[in-house]
């Protein structure tokens, strides 16, 4: 089906930022991408790549990249939120003055504000009332997204018609799109799965193998669903591409940020050494407290995230946090199933 162009602004000239940019405009449309850098911007411009985090990705004449934050704004048929969490609400703020009644604002970033322990859609739509909210999530490393490898999200909103809009701007012969409306949950399990990625890296530091991250990514999600659904999330989101999809993907991708921390942090590692190294903004490091405050708020049990808080903040070791995890009460999988024969 033939898409009408549109005239979209890129919010992030980052890894995610760059790679959408990309897929955008080899779709049809027209695409400005902002970046606050002007260093970047420059250096973008002139060799059309991101050298630093998304080289061999070239960017085809035809896409603007500018420091002008309102030209890539103004005017647009949707605009992309692709600058990482922490920075989101400020972000938000400067855009406030160009943002435009009606307009669409779509949220590729994964976090959770630890101030106010919301979702990056629930603080796109506090700053900025007027405007429609959407967010794209799912298993899509910028570096595979950026060379076009088949990848399959999903695009969440309040409304049908413009969780279809988004659909169609992204989807094309290697992205497929699917739509939902459950957009607390897609928040959510995009967050909440870095923190798990935190860990499963850490066990790869320490040596372990397979069984432990396999432990870990199921054992993670059954913390993300007991949490998401108590706030509401469904399970049906959990289970899927934003939930299960995208935890597999970061916990065991050579492309996952959060997991390369939690390997050097695991390799003996501080948390500032390993994001130093990392060298990109590591969203699960600002989730994780955010996760353990939502933990307590819901009444949740989240040993995972407990012990990821503790080796991040607390000056806990990886050794001393995973033994901790394997010597927990002795418990049932499931307390809710029954032997033959019992009452």
């Amino acid at each position: 089906m033939k898409i009408k162009a549109m005239k979209i602004g890129m919010i992030g000239a980052g890894s995610w930022g760059t790679a959408l940019s990309v897929l955008l405009e080899k779709n049809g449309h027209n695409v400005d991408m902002w970046s606050v850098n002007e260093d970047e911007v420059r250096q973008l411009n002139e060799k059309r790549e991101n050298v630093t985090k998304l080289p061999g990705v070239k960017l085809n004449k035809n896409i603007t990249i500018t420091p002008n934050l309102e030209e890539t704004v103004r005017g647009k048929d949707m605009v992309v939120m692709a600058v990482p969490s922490p920075f989101v609400r400020d972000t938000c703020e400067k855009m406030a003055p160009f943002a435009e009644k009606g307009q669409l604002i779509v949220d590729v970033s994964k976090g959770i504000e630890e101030s106010s322990l919301r979702t990056m859609c629930e603080v796109i739509s506090e700053v900025l009332p007027l405007v429609r909210v959407g967010v794209l999530s799912g298993p899509s490393h910028a570096e595979e997204v950026g060379l076009g490898l088949a990848t399959t999200v999903v695009a969440g909103s309040a409304s049908l018609e413009d969780a279809e809009f988004i659909q169609n701007a992204f989807m094309n012969d290697f992205f497929r799109v699917y739509t939902s409306p459950d957009v607390l949950g897609i928040g959510l399990g995009g967050a909440l799965k870095n923190v798990i990625a935190l860990a499963a890296g850490m066990a790869d530091g320490l040596g372990m193998g397979d069984n432990a991250k396999a432990a870990l990514i199921t054992r993670g999600i059954k913390e993300i669903s007991a949490l998401a659904l108590r706030m509401g999330a469904y399970q049906e989101t959990i289970e899927d591409l934003s939930g299960m999809g995208d935890l597999i993907v970061t916990c065991a991708s050579r492309h996952s940020r959060n997991r390369k921390a939690g390997m050097l942090m695991g390799q003996g590692m501080d948390m500032d050494s390993a994001m130093k190294e990392v060298n990109m903004v590591v969203e699960g490091v600002y989730s994780a407290k955010s996760a353990k405050k939502l933990a307590g708020i819901y009444g949740i049990q989240m040993p995972i995230v407990e012990e990821v808080n503790k080796v991040l903040f607390e000056g806990k070791t990886v050794s001393e946090g995973l033994y901790d995890l394997m010597h927990r009460d002795r418990k049932s999988e499931h307390t809710h199933l029954f032997w033959k024969g019992d009452n």
